[in-house]
Parts: C-alpha cells; sequence; structure tokens
C-alpha cells in the first residue's frame, strides 16, 4: 500500500482486481487499524490498483487523520 490519503490508496498487487470492483480495504500498524469499503479507481496490471474510499467510519477517519497528521510532521 501506498499513496495514502483522505480519498483513497495505491494497492500493489499482482493480480488486480478490474475497476469498479467494490473492495474493503484494511490497513494494520503494530498498534492501530483502518478498515474502509472502497471502488477501484484504475487498475495497472500486474502491478497494483488505485482505490478511492467510499465510506469509513468515524473511528477509522480518526485513526486516518491521525496517520496523515504523522506523515506530514515526518515529511518536515
Amino acid at each position: 500500500m501506498s499513496d495514502l490519503s483522505l480519498y483513497g490508496c495505491y494497492v500493489e498487487l499482482a493480480d488486480p482486481f478490474p475497476q469498479g470492483t467494490p473492495v474493503l480495504i484494511e490497513i494494520a500498524t503494530g498498534t492501530e487499524y483502518l478498515e474502509a469499503h472502497a471502488t477501484v479507481a484504475y487498475r495497472e496490471p500486474n502491478q497494483g490498483m488505485g482505490v478511492t474510499f467510499d465510506a469509513i467510519q468515524p473511528y477509522f477517519a480518526t485513526v486516518l487523520n491521525q496517520w496523515l497528521a504523522r506523515a506530514q510532521e515526518t515529511e518536515h
């Protein structure tokens, strides 16, 4: 997984799903967990797919915002 944002992420996958496929994204760190319903926005055969988040529960939205804030802090 890479390019995480409030709106989606990129998932590296050898056999990505077709565009428009609904998926459940689960991301875990050693101490935190995120789950989001998403849709495949585009695919790159043998590489991966970009997904857009459709629905994120409030708790998981808080986790995502914290991750993004920490990532921004480490960039500066």
